[in-house]
């Protein structure tokens, strides 16, 4: 999606704001939401803070090494894009969606330290509301029905199944 001030660069900063009722979306770049006054991106940091340079700190902290397993090692690579672990860890930026996928047992510790879960778990869009809704439900539940068992609570599991 393209940024709707300038047309040029990809729109990076999505936000919606309501005055007197109305409901207003935004999509723009990074540049142009700086140059509009809306936003600040400093959050209270010092100027030249970089959120990747954060990330990066975090990653080194984490000292991966124990959640590695075989086919997870720190020089392993992302199919699609060819970037490294090490080169993830320096930058704090992942090279495409399919990194997810690829440093998946790297990265799921930090999540959660991070955002306290390993899963996004942001708006649902109207339109596909229905399908996401149930599969989400689906997924509480299986997990509510897993810890029932675990506690013994053979009543309540029958219920959840």
């Amino acid at each position: 999606m393209l940024c709707e001030e300038c047309q040029k660069r990809e729109a990076t900063v999505h936000y919606t704001k309501v005055v007197n009722n109305q409901k207003t979306e935004y999509h723009l770049c990074e540049q142009c939401a700086r140059e509009k006054g809306e936003l600040d991106f400093s959050w209270g940091f010092e100027p030249g803070f970089s959120i990747h340079n954060l990330l990066a700190g975090l990653l080194d902290m984490s000292n991966p090494s124990p959640q590695l397993g075989k086919s997870a090692t720190p020089d392993s690579k992302c199919p699609k894009c060819g970037l490294s672990y090490a080169q993830f860890s320096q930058s704090g930026r992942l090279g495409c969606g399919d990194c997810y996928a690829a440093f998946q047992r790297q990265l799921e510790p930090l999540l959660r330290r991070i955002q306290g879960t390993s899963t996004h778990g942001g708006k649902v869009p109207g339109r596909q509301g229905g399908t996401l809704k149930l599969e989400r439900e689906i997924g509480r539940l299986a997990r509510q029905l897993e810890q029932a068992v675990e506690r013994e609570e053979f009543e309540t599991a029958a219920k959840l199944r």
